[in-house]
């Protein structure tokens, strides 16, 4: 499908979005969360149902159990604490192994052909 110009539409034909295909002003923007007003009346009936104690009482035990060595309530609390840790970087060494190899390949292709 193309647009004016013979130029591809980007998103189907909104009309919304200039030649570079960025959103132009007054574009109406997406749905947005269908759910976001069930959520909040959710979030506002538990913060109307959980008082000061009730949370101290729940933070006391997840600090009691963590102390007691629960390890799932240790990271929670720490989770929460100082936020999750990231995720590790997966490194593939037969990966890495081969990459040097063909580094090393292309120099010696490239000093061959004179090329630095």
């Amino acid at each position: 499908m193309e647009g004016q110009g013979g130029q591809p539409l980007v998103n189907g034909g909104n009309g919304h979005r200039n030649g570079q295909g960025r959103f132009t002003k007054g574009n109406p923007g997406g749905p947005g969360n269908p759910y976001i007003r069930q959520v909040a009346r959710l979030r506002s009936l538990i913060l109307e149902s959980v008082d000061d104690d009730d949370l101290r009482a729940v933070l006391t035990t997840l600090i009691k159990r963590a102390k007691a060595g629960d390890v799932a309530a240790a990271k929670e609390l720490l989770d929460r604490l100082v936020g999750k840790a990231p995720s590790p970087v997966l490194l593939d060494l037969q990966d890495l192994e081969n990459r040097k190899l063909q580094l090393a390949e292309d120099r010696q292709s490239d000093a061959r052909w004179g090329k630095n």
